[in-house]
């Protein structure tokens, strides 16, 4: 078998599918979804390649950090858990157009908030895959990144729903 990188997809015949976190001399530590972190022999032969990562071995936390998070996003469906502040709990939110004779809208507020919540972790996923895209030149993936970073600054207009600080949207800073 060859030689596995960290963030290498496998599949074990008992513990199902799992990402590659660490290379060790003679093992390879394996996070699998559900299981936890389990340390497999580099010379058990049932263990299925699904994605191979081969890396020089200078690989940043950063890096690991996001090929984890985006298998998770993928294969996982788990998404955080945000919070909507409390007092936004069983409110609605209300679209009254200027014409009197046209009916107003009511949406429950945490309705919205969810989508806003679903709209940011999406791109999340979008940013994550740009920054992975081998395709994409550095330039051209730096250009896609400021796009969603602007899209963050247009969305922090609902960082007012969000319970904690540190689920806000961000934009650029200084701008």
């Amino acid at each position: 078998m060859t030689e596995l990188g960290i963030g290498s997809r496998v599949n074990h015949p008992v513990y199902g599918e799992g990402v590659v976190c660490a290379v060790r001399f003679k093992t390879y530590k394996i996070s699998f979804t559900g299981k936890g972190v389990v340390e497999i022999d580099k010379s058990f032969d049932k263990l299925e390649i699904i994605e191979e990562v081969n890396e020089d071995g200078n690989i940043q936390i950063t890096d690991v950090r996001e090929m984890l998070t985006d298998i998770l996003y993928k294969w996982a469906d788990v998404s955080e858990v945000i919070q909507m502040g409390d007092r936004w709990n069983k409110g609605k939110m209300i679209l009254k157009p200027y014409n009197d004779d046209l009916a107003p809208k009511e949406i429950p507020i945490e309705t919205f908030f969810h989508k806003i919540v679903m709209l940011r972790d999406r791109l999340r996923v979008l940013e994550q895959k740009i920054n992975a895209h081998k395709g994409l030149t550095e330039e051209e993936k730096i250009e896609m990144q400021q796009y969603i970073t602007r899209t963050y600054g247009s969305l922090t207009t609902f960082n007012v729903l969000f319970k904690y600080k540190e689920d806000y949207f961000v934009g650029q800073k200084g701008e």
